[in-house]
C-alpha cells in the first residue's frame, strides 16, 4: 500500500480526481454499500438498559453476552420515549465535541422536569463521552444506570444530580485551577472483553495482554504534573471518530490484531469534523485492504488526522512497514511485561510537546544571579528597581520580563543570527509541528519575513508574479530585491469594494504569455496572499501543480500571515503551503502520478511547445499536470504568528520546503536574513514563539475546533433572527467567491437562509474548488444601516459596545474569531449587535416607519453606487523590456528615480484627469495606498487612469499613503522617463 497517496484516473485528459492525500483517501463506496456498521460509540448504547436505535441498519452487538454482569450494569429496562425525541437541530452547535458542556448542562435541566424529557439527549451525550476519558466509564455506566432505572414519569433523584453536578464542575474549573495537566490516551483494544477484564491473581496477569489498560488507567505518578485517562475503542472507525471528537487524546495505543472495519454512519457522526471525508473514505480503503495492511491504513488515517499524537504498537509482528516504521514511535511485543515503558513512553511523547528549550533557557537564565556589566541598563530591571519614578511601570509588566531582558547569546541563551542551542531547537520543534523542511523565527514581524524571503531569491532583472492586492512588504520587497512585478489583478468586488483571488486562468495565461515570448526562464517566482484579510483561500495544490506543468521549477511563496491556525486542522492544512507541499511531494513519488503525468504528457506535449496563442488557450482550459521528473518542489510560507496564535506582536516564522534549499539557496537565505534580522531581537517575542508552538501541538487541534464552532455559531444565531438581518448580515460564500470558481462543491453559502440551517463548511473545503471561504472571517454587511464600515466601527462597536475590529470596507466590518475566543465574547458581540440593531428599530418607529431623505439617500449609496476597483494599468515604456508581451516593469529604477524632487511634480486629481483625457502619458512616482482597501492603487513607474483617478475620488476614505491632499498627485515629469 502507497501512504496516503491514491489516484482515480477518469480516462480524460486534463482531468483527475486526486487523492486527499494526507486528508483521506479517495472514497470508492458509497456509505449505503458500506455493510455490517457499528455504532459509533464504543459503548454501543442501543444495547444498553432499553436504549434502541429505531431504523437503524447494522449488526448486533458486540459486546460479550455476560454484559449484564459487568460493573454497574443491570439487565435490559424497557424506556418509555419521551413525547419529544432529541433531535440533531436541539445542537445549538456545531461540532459535538465543543457542545459536551451545553449538553450537560441540557441533561441537568431536563432531568428536573422528568427523566423521561432527559432520555433522548442523555443518549446523545452517552454516546459522545464514550470517546471521553473523563467523566470515565465506570461513572457514565453508574449514571446510566440509575438514569433509566428511574420512574420516567418523576423527577430525577438526589443522587443522581449530585452526580450531574461532580460533572459540571469539571466543565466549570478554569484550565489554571485545574491542579495538572490531564490528556487522554486512545487504546483500540480489539476485544471488547479488555475493558472488563479484571484479573484476581499475579499470576493470571502474566501472559494476557489486556491487562496493562486497566493498569494503565490507574497508575499516578507523583514525578510529573501529567494526568492520563484511557478511552477505549473496537473499530477501525472508532478510532478515527476518536481522533476528530475527543482533542484531549496525545497518545494512541493500537493492537495489531483483527481490525473490525465496520461502522456506523449514525446521529453522532453529522457532528463530527468533515466525517464522509476523513472516516469513510479510510474505512473504504481499509475494507479493500488484506487483513495484514489495515494496521498500515490505520496508522496513516491517524497521522492524516493529528499529526502530532504518538502511535504505539502492540504487536508480534516485525514493524518493516514503511507506514508503520515511519509513522509509529515505538512497538512492543504482546508477551512481554511492558506496561512500565509504555507508560513511559506515552509520558515522554507528551513532555517532548510540551518542551519549550528557549523560554526555559530564558526563565533558568532570570533566575540566575548576573552581574550586568553591558550596555542594556534595562537588562534584569536594574535601572527600573533603582528609579524613584518608575515603580508604576515595573508594577504594570512585573519584575520576570526585565530580569528576562538580556543581549547574551551564552548561559544557556543562544544568538537568533546563528543559533547552535536552545533557539536551534525551538525552531527546529518548530518545524516539525508545521510540517517544514526549516523554520526560522522572525522578531519584526512578517513585512521583514517577506523582504527576508524575496531578497534570498530573486536577484535584479528576475519577473515575479505577484497578487497586486497583496501586502506593501511585497512591494517594498522587490524594489529592495530589483525584481520585476507582473502585477496580478484577483477577482473584484465592486459592491464591497474589495479584491478576492487571483483565478488559476490569469495566472498560467501569464505564463505561457512569457513562454511565447521567450521570456520564461526569467519569471523566478509566484506571490500569493493565502488566506486573505477577507477569508478567501487557495486551492493550493491545484496552483502548484498547475505552475509547475509550465514552469517546472517555479518558487511559491504563499504569504499565510493570517492564516498559521490552519496547520492544525486536517480539512484546513490541505490548503496550506506547507501542507500542500507535503501532499504534492508524496503524490510525485507515486507509480499512479507518474503513469498519469506521461499520459498527459504525451496526449498534449505539443500544445506546450506550440507558440500559438490559440494552443495555449486550450491548456487554460485543461486540468495540467506536471513532468514528474522535472517538477521541483520550491515552496515559502510567511505567518504572522502573533495574528492567530498564542505570541507577542511582531512574532512571526518562516517556514521552507525547497528541494534546492540545501547546496543552493541556503547561503542567499542567510545573507538575506542576516540582512534584515536585528542584532538585538527580543527574548520574549522568541520566547512566545518557543510557547505558541508548544500549545499548538498539544492543544491546537482543539482551540481550531473551537474557533470554527464559534464562527459557525455566529453565523447561524445571527442569520436566523430576522431582527437582526432586516439591517445587517454576514456576507456568504456565494457573495465573495463567483459560481465559476466554485464549481466542484457548488457551495452558495455555510448558512441556508431558507432552510434556517447550517451548512457544513467541510464539503466546500474538501472539494476541488478553486477558492473557498474560511469560516473564521466573518464580513458583516453595513449597507442596510446607511453607516460606512468605519462610522458602524468607530461609532457604534467601539464606542458603545467596546468591541474592537481592526478591517473595514466601504460598506462592510470584518469580524474574525481566533484561538482565544470564547463562547461569553461570541455571546457578547451578538448582543450588541442586536443592540445596535434596536437603536436603528427605534429610530425607524419614531420616523413612523420612513428614516430621512439623507439616510435613504446614504443608503443607496453604499448599496448601489459602487466605486469600481481600478485594474493594473502597465508601466512606463521607459521601464519595460523591449522584446516582452508580458506587462512587468523596473519598479526598482522609477522608485529611485523618484527621491530626485527636479523629476517630479505634483497635479491635483481634477487636473490630472483632463490632461489624460487630452492623451497625455502620467506616471506614478510612489506607491499610493488607501486605507481602506489597504492595497496599492498606483506603484512606482506605473500608467496613471482615469479609472484610477475616479476611484480615487469617489473614495470617503481619511487615510492615503503616499498622497497629500494639499500638494495633490506626484508624478514624473515627461523628460525624467526619456528611454
Amino acid at each position: 500500500m502507497s501512504f496516503n497517496t491514491s489516484i482515480v484516473v477518469n480516462g480524460t485528459v486534463g482531468e483527475r480526481t486526486m487523492s486527499i492525500g494526507e486528508f483521506g483517501p479517495p472514497l470508492v463506496h458509497d456509505v449505503d454499500e458500506l455493510s455490517s456498521p457499528l455504532l459509533a460509540s464504543p459503548v454501543q448504547p442501543e444495547h444498553i438498559n432499553g436504549f434502541q436505535k429505531g431504523g437503524k441498519k447494522g449488526s448486533q452487538s458486540s459486546l460479550p453476552s455476560s454484559f449484564s454482569d459487568r460493573p454497574y450494569s443491570t439487565s435490559p429496562l424497557v424506556v418509555t420515549p419521551p413525547p419529544a425525541m432529541f433531535q440533531l437541530t436541539d445542537l445549538d452547535g456545531y461540532f459535538c465535541s465543543t457542545q459536551r458542556p451545553s449538553l450537560w448542562h441540557r441533561v441537568e435541566r431536563l432531568l428536573k422536569e422528568s427523566v423521561g424529557c432527559a432520555l433522548a439527549t442523555w443518549r446523545y451525550l452517552y454516546e459522545v463521552e464514550a470517546f471521553f476519558g473523563e467523566p470515565g466509564f465506570e461513572k457514565m455506566q453508574k449514571l446510566n444506570t440509575m438514569i433509566t432505572q428511574s420512574d420516567p414519569e418523576s423527577e430525577a433523584s438526589e443522587e443522581i444530580m449530585d452526580e450531574i453536578s461532580d460533572v459540571l464542575e469539571t466543565f466549570c474549573k478554569p484550565p489554571r485551577f485545574s491542579g495538572g495537566c490531564a490528556f487522554d490516551v486512545l487504546v483500540y483494544a480489539g476485544d471488547p472483553e479488555a475493558r472488563y477484564y479484571k484479573p484476581n491473581t499475579v499470576e493470571q496477569r502474566k501472559g494476557r495482554a489486556e491487562t496493562w489498560i486497566e493498569e494503565l488507567a490507574s497508575d499516578e505518578s507523583p514525578t510529573t504534573k501529567l494526568r492520563m485517562n484511557v478511552v477505549c475503542v473496537y473499530s477501525f472507525a472508532q478510532v478515527l471518530i476518536a481522533m476528530l471528537v475527543n482533542a484531549r487524546i496525545q497518545s494512541v495505543v493500537l493492537c495489531d490484531n483483527s481490525i473490525n472495519t465496520d461502522h456506523d454512519h449514525g446521529d453522532l457522526v453529522n457532528h463530527v469534523l468533515a466525517y464522509k471525508h476523513l472516516i469513510k473514505r479510510w474505512v473504504a480503503t481499509a475494507q479493500t485492504n488484506p487483513a495484514g495492511e489495515i494496521i498500515s491504513t490505520l496508522v496513516a488515517a491517524v497521522k492524516s488526522i493529528r499529526p502530532e499524537v504518538d502511535i504505539f504498537l502492540v504487536t508480534e509482528r516485525i514493524v518493516d512497514a514503511l507506514e508503520l516504521y515511519a509513522h509509529v514511535r515505538r512497538s512492543f511485543f504482546p508477551t512481554d511485561d511492558f506496561y512500565a515503558e509504555l507508560r513511559s513512553a506515552i509520558i515522554g511523547g507528551v513532555q517532548a510537546r510540551q518542551k519549550m528549550p528557549f523560554f526555559t533557557a530564558l526563565t533558568q537564565y532570570a533566575a540566575r544571579p548576573i552581574g550586568v556589566f553591558h550596555a542594556l541598563a534595562i537588562s534584569r530591571g536594574s535601572s527600573l528597581l533603582k528609579s524613584h519614578w518608575l515603580g508604576e511601570f515595573v508594577d504594570f509588566y512585573g519584575i520576570n520580563i526585565f530580569r528576562a531582558e538580556s543581549s547574551a547569546t551564552c548561559g544557556g541563551l543562544d544568538s537568533l543570527l546563528d543559533p547552535t542551542g536552545s533557539l536551534k531547537e525551538a525552531q527546529q520543534l518548530a518545524s516539525s509541528a508545521f510540517g517544514s523542511a526549516h523554520t526560522f523565527f522572525v522578531t519584526n514581524g512578517t513585512s521583514t519575513a517577506n523582504k527576508i524571503v524575496i531578497q534570498a531569491l530573486v536577484i535584479p532583472g528576475d519577473i515575479v508574479l505577484v497578487d497586486r492586492d497583496c501586502h506593501k512588504s511585497h512591494h517594498y520587497g522587490l524594489v529592495h530585491a530589483g525584481g520585476w512585478p507582473c502585477y496580478l489583478d484577483a477577482y473584484p468586488l465592486h459592491q464591497y469594494l474589495m479584491y478576492g483571488g487571483v483565478s488559476l486562468r490569469e495566472i498560467k495565461s501569464k505564463l505561457l504569455l512569457y513562454k511565447r515570448c521567450g521570456m520564461l526562464h526569467r519569471v523566478k517566482m509566484l506571490i500569493l496572499t493565502n488566506c486573505t484579510f477577507d477569508g478567501i483561500v487557495y486551492n493550493v495544490v491545484r496552483v502548484m501543480e498547475e505552475c509547475l506543468a509550465i514552469k517546472p521549477d517555479l518558487v511559491f511563496l504563499w504569504d499565510e500571515a493570517w492564516y498559521a491556525y490552519a496547520a492544525f486542522n486536517p480539512v484546513l492544512r490541505k490548503r496550506t503551503g506547507m501542507g500542500a507541499a507535503r501532499l504534492l511531494a508524496r503524490l510525485l513519488k507515486t507509480d499512479e502520478y507518474r503513469a498519469q503525468s506521461a499520459n498527459f504528457w504525451t496526449q498534449n506535449e505539443l500544445l506546450f511547445d506550440s507558440m500559438d496563442e490559440a494552443d495555449h488557450e486550450r491548456l487554460l482550459d485543461m486540468r495540467l499536470l506536471p513532468r514528474v521528473d522535472d517538477a521541483v518542489l520550491r515552496v515559502y510560507c510567511t505567518q504572522s504568528t502573533h495574528k492567530s496564535l498564542t505570541a507577542f506582536r511582531q512574532g512571526s516564522m518562516i517556514h521552507i520546503f525547497d528541494q534546492r534549499f540545501r547546496g543552493g539557496a541556503e547561503m542567499a537565505f542567510h545573507e538575506a536574513y542576516y540582512t534584515h534580522t536585528s542584532t538585538s531581537p527580543n527574548y520574549q517575542i522568541l520566547a512566545s514563539l518557543d510557547a505558541g508552538r508548544s500549545q499548538m501541538q498539544l492543544e491546537g487541534f482543539e482551540f481550531v475546533l473551537e474557533m470554527l464552532e464559534h464562527a459557525m455559531y455566529l453565523r447561524k444565531h445571527a442569520g436566523e433572527s430576522e431582527f437582526i438581518t432586516k439591517w445587517l448580515w454576514f456576507l456568504d460564500v456565494a457573495d465573495l467567491i463567483p459560481a465559476e470558481y466554485r464549481t466542484d462543491s457548488r457551495c452558495t453559502g455555510y448558512w441556508d437562509n431558507e432552510g434556517c440551517v447550517i451548512r457544513r463548511f467541510e464539503d466546500c473545503w474538501m472539494s476541488d474548488d478553486e477558492f473557498v471561504l474560511d469560516p473564521t472571517r466573518l464580513t458583516l454587511y453595513t449597507a442596510a444601516t446607511g453607516l460606512t464600515g468605519h462610522q458602524f466601527k468607530v461609532d457604534w462597536l467601539m464606542n458603545k459596545c467596546g468591541i474592537q475590529i481592526n478591517k473595514t470596507s466601504r460598506n462592510s466590518v470584518l469580524f474574525q474569531t481566533n484561538i482565544g475566543t470564547s463562547f461569553s465574547s461570541v455571546a457578547y458581540l451578538l448582543q450588541s449587535i442586536r443592540k445596535c440593531v434596536h437603536e436603528f428599530a427605534v429610530t425607524q418607529e419614531e420616523t413612523g416607519g420612513n428614516l430621512s431623505v439623507l439616510w435613504q439617500k446614504k443608503v443607496r449609496q453604499l448599496k448601489e453606487d459602487h466605486t469600481l476597483l481600478p485594474d493594473f494599468t502597465a508601466f512606463h515604456m521607459a521601464l519595460r523590456h523591449q522584446d516582452s508581451l508580458g506587462p512587468e516593469g523596473d519598479m526598482r529604477r522609477a522608485f529611485y528615480l523618484a527621491y530626485d524632487e527636479a523629476n517630479c511634480e505634483y497635479l491635483s486629481l481634477r487636473e490630472a484627469k483632463a490632461l489624460i483625457q487630452q492623451g497625455k502619458q502620467l506616471t506614478a512616482t510612489t506607491f499610493t495606498i488607501p486605507y481602506p482597501p489597504g492595497f496599492p492603487v498606483l506603484v512606482p513607474g506605473q500608467l496613471v487612469s482615469v479609472g484610477v483617478l475616479d476611484f480615487m475620488m469617489k473614495l470617503d476614505v481619511k487615510e492615503i499613503h503616499g498622497f497629500d491632499s494639499d500638494q495633490g498627485l506626484r508624478v514624473f515629469k515627461e523628460e525624467a522617463l526619456v528611454p
